[in-house]
């Protein structure tokens, strides 16, 4: 459709939205007599009632965070429910709503910044998040919502009405099912915000460079004798330029999150409605076989030219149900769907020379994306003599249909430079094809049974079981629909995992999981809607993680193998070039070591290699795009009450080794290093908390390339300065 006809139906969505005026007439209206009087609240932990699910239950508060407030004491472990990080076989942290809202998070990529295993695949400022974990892409589509794969928003998830970023390192097949792209790298998942007991009016404004307006709201209330219903509305609006040359954004989000916790049955219900219009956003690049790769430009250059566009829209509804058939046995459930639609004017540059001189092919590129997702399952314990059994038992289903007509040329390629781009005469889309017919079709099938068994009072604890899991793609000619290609894989894919507690407080662990892969085009291949077949990946994996009752530390050993995707840059053919087998260690660490001063992140060391290449001559060299050092550390400390009571300082340090671009291992990025600052004081306004924030990302403005993997290229994030005001009334 034409640009104006998508940003006209959007926003009338956006300003007729029933569900979304009902919740603030609802919410707002009762504010006045809620106001509270202290400065901050301790974090409140609500057990849900029933049985078996009391502290594995999906439904309700997340499990408490852990001292300090920067991550949780627990995440969940798909369908074994939610567990305490100390007795998960895997690597995995919770990142909380209070570190989201005081670094002043806008993206799922500003949250997983804090964490050593991941880096982004797409430049900041685009209007997409992506990410590599553990060396291997992970795809937003990817992500998960409450557990449930394609409900978020395809390219971007709103970040306001999160509660929790759950990032569990390494495959997690066995746990939750095969992700729309079955990367293993890891899993991001991605927990609604939920009413608390007490009533909360939150209202914050803010600014970031070089000129966008944040507005943001939050307001729950429950009701009922035991305050068994919920309802809790989050909205945001983020306007205006940002600090790359003529780039500007307009995004809104509103968000309504409903459950219900009884006796016996505990229910929730999400709503969401999104929309995000970029004028001339960032896309990766890509660089010509056999150039040295020019060093990074001023990263508030756009090379894109002024009066290209990408504008997103998506709907989503998610709900989930949890029935205590008996004390020991639930009953779960739950459904998902959500509609996606995009057009995008622009292209992807092709650097050809040492000098940044680029080629930029200008396309316009509709897409619309349906998704629909369930899960059906029992939840519950057992005692058999010594032996607690844990188990969980689920089948689950994923149905997408992706709809992207060829992209259409739009004037001659544009030719400039990275340093000194070149603007030329306007261009629009008006006049062509908006029809959007099925490109392919994914449907995902599976059923897992897992059973945690613990012996001598939890001190071990054995997690086995696996997944059947079917995969079928189907490719389309999206000018006759016929179909052009299919590909049907189907596997078990069985998963063990061993907790040992030798001492109080030490945790040793160690786990095998397997998966199936379906490697994705990049939308830029010439083969984009291609349809390739799964293949199995396997990971192994040992480590350690120790609470030292404020401060959680984890150490973990990892080899993964998947088949390695990567996107010829002569041809723009999209290949799967044999395999990658990525080696690693991890340190992370998370808590407060001393009162007034708090700590999260950690190192990780990679060692990514190419094996069985297609080509021979590249077995054993680097894997493209794996650094083979990752630091992330972030710190805040609070100054002393007779300094300066109520001020916060904090700061992030990131650094990421340098980077292969291509397979002959030719052509190569350097390393890089960036710093944030910021302040954040606490205090009140006539009786009401009010809390004052100011970051500064890449404080020095350091110009470099983020990441190289699948064979394109990533700049980094400019200097942006956040300011904001929040306040609770």
């Amino acid at each position: 459709m034409p640009r104006h006809s998508l940003l006209c139906r959007v926003r009338g969505r956006r300003s007729g939205g029933g569900f979304c005026l009902a919740a603030v007439c609802i919410l707002a209206g009762t504010s006045v007599l809620a106001a509270p009087e202290e400065i901050r609240l301790d974090e409140l932990s609500v057990e849900a009632k029933g049985g078996a699910s009391r502290g594995a239950a999906i439904v309700g508060p997340p499990p408490p965070t852990y001292p300090g407030g920067l991550a949780g004491s627990g995440s969940r472990l798909g369908l074994l429910g939610n567990r305490p990080v100390f007795d998960q076989p895997f690597s995995v942290t919770s990142y909380t709503e209070a570190l989201i809202r005081d670094q002043q998070a806008r993206t799922v990529q500003d949250v997983v910044n804090n964490d050593p295993s991941i880096r982004t695949n797409v430049p900041a400022f685009s209007g997409i998040v992506g990410f590599f974990i553990r060396g291997f892409p992970v795809f937003a589509q990817d992500m998960a919502f409450d557990g449930l794969f394609g409900v978020a928003d395809n390219f971007n998830p709103a970040i306001e009405p999160i509660e929790r970023v759950e990032v569990l390192r390494g495959p997690s097949a066995l746990l939750s099912g095969v992700p729309p792209f079955g990367n293993i790298g890891g899993v991001i998942n991605l927990i609604p915000k939920r009413a608390g007991d007490e009533p909360l009016n939150r209202a914050t404004l803010g600014y970031g460079s070089a000129g966008q307006v944040y507005k943001a709201v939050d307001l729950s209330r429950r009701f009922g004798e035991g305050k068994e219903w919920g309802i809790r509305f989050n909205g945001a609006f983020n306007n205006g330029r940002t600090p790359i040359d003529n780039q500007s954004l307009h995004f809104g989000v509103a968000a309504l999150a409903l459950d219900y916790r009884g006796e016996r049955m505990r229910a929730s219900l999400d709503l969401g409605a999104q929309e995000l219009d970029f004028t001339s956003p960032l896309r990766n690049r890509t660089v010509a076989a056999g150039v040295r790769i020019p060093h990074a430009p001023d990263l508030r250059l756009n090379q894109q030219q002024p009066w290209e566009y990408r504008d997103s829209a998506s709907q989503s509804l998610a709900t989930r149900f949890e029935y205590d058939l008996t004390p020991d046995l639930t009953l779960h459930g739950a459904y998902g769907r959500s509609n996606f639609r995009q057009e995008y004017l622009g292209g992807v540059l092709t650097l050809f020379n040492t000098r940044g001189d680029f080629r930029d092919p200008i396309g316009y590129l509709p897409m619309h994306i349906e998704n629909e997702t369930a899960e059906v399952g029992l939840r519950g314990t057992v005692q058999t003599g010594p032996i607690k059994h844990s188990f969980g038992l689920a089948a689950v289903g994923f149905w997408q249909d992706l709809a992207q007509a060829p992209t259409q040329t739009v004037g001659a390629t544009v030719v400039s430079n990275l340093y000194a781009p070149r603007v030329v005469a306007p261009r629009s889309s008006l006049g062509l094809s908006d029809a959007t017919p099925r490109t392919s079709s994914r449907i995902i099938r599976g059923v897992a049974l897992a059973d945690t068994l613990s012996v001598l009072d939890e001190r071990v604890l054995l997690t086995i079981g696996g997944r059947w899991q079917d995969i079928d793609v189907n490719a389309y000619n999206p000018v006759t629909g016929f179909r052009t290609g299919m590909s049907d894989s189907g596997a078990f894919s069985p998963g063990v995992g061993l907790v040992v507690k030798p001492v109080e407080r030490l945790s040793l662990y160690a786990n095998y999981v397997e998966g199936l892969t379906s490697p994705a085009p990049p939308v830029n291949a010439v083969n984009a809607t291609a349809a390739f077949p799964a293949s199995v990946s396997r990971q192994t994996e040992a480590g350690a993680k120790y609470d030292f009752g404020t401060v959680g530390v984890g150490f973990a050993a990892f080899q993964i193998e998947q088949p390695f995707g990567y996107l010829d840059s002569r041809t723009l053919v999209f290949s799967v070039d044999g395999r990658q087998r990525n080696r690693g260690v991890e340190l992370t660490v998370f808590g407060e070591p001393v009162p007034g001063l708090r700590l999260l992140g950690g190192v990780s060391l990679l060692d990514g290699v190419q094996v069985r290449s297609q080509d021979p001559r590249n077995n054993g060299r680097v894997a493209v795009g794996v650094p083979d050092v990752q630091l992330n550390l972030y710190g805040e400390y609070d100054l002393p009450p007779g300094l300066f009571p109520g001020l916060t300082l904090t700061g992030r340090v990131i650094y990421t080794a340098s980077q292969y671009y291509d397979l002959a291992n030719s052509q190569k990025i350097p390393d890089w290093t960036t710093l944030d600052l910021g302040l954040r004081y606490g205090t009140t306004l006539q009786g009401r908390p009010l809390t004052l924030r100011a970051t500064v990302v890449n404080v020095a403005g350091t110009p470099y390339w983020a990441s190289t993997g699948r064979g394109i290229l990533s700049q980094g994030t400019p200097r942006t300065v956040l300011l904001s005001a929040s306040m609770d009334f």
